[in-house]
Formats: C-alpha cells, structure tokens, sequence
C-alpha cells in the first residue's frame, strides 16, 4: 500500500443524493461519457444511432429506488455533482420522455427508461459496474466501463492514480500519523491542511473557503429538512419526521431530553433531504450525509463553537475518513452500512472532540468507541430507497457520536484498549465475510421481513 494521497474534497463532495455510490458516481460517470463521445471524429457520431448503457450489482440491485438512472442522464446533459441545483433530477422522473443528448455535431434521442439493469452477480472488479456503449446497429463506437467505488469515487477500466504531489507527512496508519505528531510536535488539523496543500497545490484560503462551503451545504441541508413535511418520494409512502422531532426538542428549550431530540432531528433532517434527491455532503457517503451535519449544527447552535473550530474538527473528521476508506472501505456495496454510517459516525466522533480543544488521542478514542459500536451493520434497504433503515441509522450514528465523545473525554485515554487502526482492520474483515446480499443489494434483512407500504 501507498501514503494517504486522498484531498478532502474528494471524500467530502457536494452532489445530489439519496446515495453517493448510485448518483453521483453515476452521474460523473453520465458526464463523461458525453465528453469523450464528442472526441469521437465527427464520421463517427454522425453514424451513432443509439446508447446502451448496463447497470451491474447494487446498481442494478438497488439503482432504480436510488435515482441512478435519473442522475445519469442529469450527467449526461451536462449536470455535474458539486454545481448542479437540488433538484436537477426531478425532471428526469418520466422514463418515457425523451431527452436530446448533445453529441457536438448532433443530437441523439434516449430515455432514462433505455438504461438496462443487468446480473447482481458478476466477474467485474467492483460490485457498482456501469457500462457505457455508444453504437451504429450492432457495431460499438465507443465503450467505457465504470466503477462507482462509494462516497462519489469515479473509477473506469484502465484507470491509474492521478499524478499529484506528495504529502507533506505520508502515513497509512494511525500509528504513522501519531508518530508525525509527536515527532514534529504538530497538531492534527495542522497536518491534514499541509498534506492538502502539499497534495493538491491548493493554497490555504482556498482550502478554508472550500471547507466554509461544505459546512453551508450541511447547514443548509438540515435546516431545509427540519422546515420540510409530507411524504417521501418513492411507494414507501414514508413520513418525515424531523420537523417534529425538531418542535418536540425546542418545546424543552433544548435541554435535557431535548438536546438528543435536537441531535436526532438534525440528522433526520439532513437525511431526509438526501433521501428526496436534494444536494447533500457525501460524508464520507450520501447514504451517511446526516450524521456530520447533525454534529455540526449543535456545536454550532448549541455548543457555542467558532467557525475555526468547525473547520479544524472537520480537518480531523477527514483523516478518520482517510484511513477508514484506505484500510477498509466507505462503500456499503463492498462492506455493508458499517462502511457507511459507522464511519460517519466515527468521524463525527472524531470532529467533536477535537473542535472541543481535546487533542489527538481523545480524538481517536472517540473515533474508535464509535466505529467499533457500528461493527457488523449491514446494508439492507427496503425496496432499494436510502429511507428504511437509512433515515434512523443517521440519527442513530450521530447520538452515538455524542455518546462516544462523552466516553472518551471523561475517562482516562489509557483505559482504551482498541485503537482506530484494530477498529478498522476488523471493520474490513467483517465486511469481506458478510453475505453478499447485506450489501446493498436489498437481498437480505429488513429489504425482506419489512413489506413495502
């Protein structure tokens, strides 16, 4: 394995949900596609008479309740992730309606209701396989396979890691990390923003307004949620429960009881909003885009916290969420819903503690106290919507975010006996052993014993 080379902006991206591995993974790959179909000579496209495009896995498992074929044709019209409206699927919900889709030379007529949902099981690499195919009759112009790896991540057959610069403090590991601490007697966000800086060639303003927008993403997420009521879209018929939850905790003025209704109305408010398709921050995924802003919006609302604070907790969130996705997985198709909200939950965790002035080993503490208490979780949603068990499981990893802060700032840092590294490793194991059809592919669990309403 290779140093830690990931930005923060590409584990923490802004795009449309209800699931970062179905939507905007597809939806970059939709763009392009369009791209390089317009590379093609000008002879060529003129003779493409159609797409065929084939979904593979959770994709085609789950790929309908969770909006992919939707989000490809948004990307192939031009629509990318971090710069397209809210609602910029919604006009794709009409399989039978025809969309032109610029070639350059030429338009060409296709329907999202075209997109074939091909094998669950396959030989690809990557459960998430999208293949694209541009033909004249039965003569294929073009073709290109994708992988929606999780959190958003584009991978293509034929892929290679991107030149980019070394980090400043190359680890692989925790125990690396803590070393570059020690040794050079740095804090952690201080690490984290040289290694951006180093990796991408950004410069540090550019850094902090780009992590000042994702925090107005999650903010503005949860406060849309917590105004929103009605039903969710899709035959689940499922109410909304975050404007309530939300009067219920202001009811107590917040204190007490009312402070984990507050956290658990945050969440399902964020949540929520994925779940209707509105942009969202994959954190690390969509499916887990309520927990972070949950943690967020009441270290701001109610704890008092400084901008500066939020950024630098959020600086230590995303190392967690380096070393999970490097170590392990943030993908619920490769490694369950433990991949997803755990490791939500688990950086929240860390984003607490650390924006509450405690240094690195409480902050790992309280990583691993909540990653370790999502072990096992499985991906099983019914009818293939992120909204049972989705919706709950956020506000559900987010309180044990909180819990996990209280556990690891109160007692001794030597009393933990598991580390983050040992956390993830049995993170990964668990998630190579579980049966395949608890991994998003709505095959198992809830998916069955719960009827669709």
């Amino acid at each position: 394995m290779t140093a830690i080379s990931t930005s923060i902006f590409e584990l923490l991206k802004i795009g449309p949900g209800p699931s970062s591995s179905h939507t905007i993974g597809p939806m970059r790959a939709g763009y392009d596609f369009m791209e390089r179909i317009r590379e093609l000579p000008e002879s060529d496209r003129n003779r493409a008479d159609g797409l065929e495009i084939r979904l593979f896995g959770s994709l085609s498992a789950t790929g309908e309740g969770h909006g992919t074929p939707r989000a490809i044709m948004a990307g192939m019209l031009g629509q990318q992730p971090d710069t397209c409206r809210s609602d910029a699927m919604e006009q794709f919900c009409e399989k039978d309606r025809p969309f032109d889709l610029d070639m350059g030379c030429r338009k060409l007529a296709y329907r999202t209701g075209d997109i074939i949902f091909d094998a669950v099981q396959h030989d690809y690499p990557h459960s998430n396989t999208m293949i694209f195919r541009l033909k004249a009759g039965d003569d294929v112009l073009l073709e290109r396979i994708y992988f929606s790896v999780g959190g958003g991540f584009l991978r293509w057959q034929g892929w290679e890691e991107p030149r980019r610069g070394e980090p400043v403090y190359p680890y692989e590991t925790m125990a690396q990390l803590k070393d570059h601490l020690r040794q050079n007697s740095i804090r952690l966000h201080t690490l984290v923003l040289a290694n951006e800086k180093s990796i991408t060639g950004m410069c540090e303003a550019e850094i902090v307004e780009g992590l000042d927008r994702i925090v107005a993403v999650m903010e503005n997420a949860v406060e849309q949620g917590i105004a929103a009521k009605g039903v969710l879209p899709g035959p689940i018929g499922l109410q909304r429960k975050a404007n309530q939850m939300y009067k219920s905790a202001k009811k107590l003025e917040f204190q007490g009881s009312g402070f984990l209704r507050a956290i658990n109305a945050y969440a399902l408010a964020a949540s929520e909003e994925n779940a209707t398709g509105h942009c969202v921050v994959t954190a690390p995924t969509c499916g887990a885009a309520g927990v972070i802003p949950a943690i967020i919006f009441m270290l701001k609302r109610h704890m008092g916290a400084l901008q500066k604070e939020i950024r630098q907790g959020l600086l230590a969130a995303a190392a967690v969420g380096f070393l999970a996705k490097h170590n392990a997985s943030i993908s619920g198709a490769e490694v369950g819903c433990q991949g997803e909200v755990g490791v939500a939950s688990s950086m929240a965790a860390a984003l607490l503690s650390y924006a509450r002035g405690h240094r690195f080993q409480v902050t790992e503490n309280a990583a691993e106290i909540a990653m370790e208490h999502h072990l096992g979780l499985t991906c099983d949603p019914v009818g293939g919507f992120v909204q049972i068990p989705c919706i709950e499981r956020n506000a559900m990893g987010a309180v044990k975010a909180y819990n996990a802060f209280l556990i690891a700032s109160t007692l001794e840092e030597s009393y933990q006996m598991v580390n983050l590294d040992k956390v993830f490793k049995a993170m990964a194991q668990t998630g190579r052993d579980m049966s395949r059809k608890y991994k998003e592919t709505s095959l198992g669990g809830l998916a069955l014993s719960v009827p669709e309403c």
